[in-house]
Order: C-alpha cells, then sequence, then structure tokens
C-alpha cells in the first residue's frame, strides 16, 4: 500500500503531501483526468471524475474476471449507436446486489430507467449507489460481484431502444 509522507520527505520522493497537493492543482488548472505515479514498487493514482472528487489512493494490479456464463460477453453484445456502455465512475468494488441475500439491482434484459441504481460501487468505505442515467434493456454485465473496478471500466451495456 502507498504510503504518503510529510512535506520533509526527499525530493524525490512521488508521495510527499507537497508534491501530491501540486499535481492537483496541475491537473484542476490543465483539465487534466488522471496522473498515475509509481516509485520503486509503490503506486498511486490520482482520478477526477465528471461529478468526483479529486480521489488518492493506492491502486493494486487487478486480474480480469472471466465474464459470468449467464450474461453475453462484452464482446458478444451486439454494439451500435443505440448500445451504450454504463462505466465505473470511481476506483473501488463493484457490489451487483444490496446485500448477499439480495437478487442483482439489473441483469441481462432488465428495463431501467435514468434513475434505476443499476449497482453499488465502495470507494474508501462509502457505498455509492450507481444510477443507470440512461433508459434501456440491459443487454451485457461487464463485471461479477465483488470484483474491483478502475474509473472507467465497462460495467454494463444498455440497448436504448426498449
Amino acid at each position: 500500500m502507498a504510503k504518503a509522507s510529510s512535506g520533509s520527505a526527499g525530493k524525490g520522493d512521488v508521495f510527499s503531501i507537497d508534491r501530491i497537493r501540486k499535481l492537483i492543482d496541475l491537473m484542476e488548472e490543465r483539465g487534466i483526468s488522471e496522473v498515475d505515479l509509481k516509485q520503486s514498487d509503490q503506486q498511486i493514482r490520482l482520478v477526477r471524475g465528471s461529478a468526483q472528487p479529486v480521489v488518492a489512493q493506492p491502486v493494486a494490479p487487478i486480474a480480469a474476471a472471466p465474464p459470468t456464463p449467464s450474461a453475453p460477453s462484452a464482446e458478444e453484445a451486439e454494439d451500435g449507436p443505440h448500445i451504450h456502455v454504463i462505466k465505473a465512475p470511481m476506483v473501488g468494488t463493484f457490489y451487483s446486489k444490496a446485500n448477499p441475500q439480495a437478487e442483482d439491482f439489473v441483469k441481462v434484459g432488465s428495463k431501467i430507467s435514468a434513475d434505476t441504481t443499476v449497482c453499488i460501487v465502495e470507494a474508501m468505505k462509502v457505498f455509492n449507489e450507481i444510477p443507470a442515467e440512461i433508459s434501456g434493456t440491459i443487454v451485457a454485465v461487464m463485471a461479477q460481484n465483488e470484483d474491483a473496478v478502475d474509473f472507467g471500466r465497462p460495467l454494463f451495456k444498455v440497448d436504448t431502444r426498449g
């Protein structure tokens, strides 16, 4: 886990608080949405989303999970102008249901509206309900319950024709 150090760290330390603050200011000033830094075996990623605050969080490598057998993979779902991809708005853990005993929020074939909650992404112990923000039918679920997800990872494909 990357450890941010105080401003008294050496000049070459990419994890000093002063350097991180300068990077955040630069990101805001230049409209940069993401910065990924690595020093030795430590890594930190700063991400700005459209509606999310800047997040400083250590990032571990994420292994790709195989698609669920009951849902078509991203490649199997027909792409076209009527297909919209719902992406992860932040780094965190993907939950397809509210609790282990509950049904999935949505599955392939589910009809959704813009305010339908499609999943939860837990980030830094905060459980964020993710709305669809579009109406249509779920045609692919591209993440499994409890997957680690990165900012911008495709989670669902939605056919906006119905």
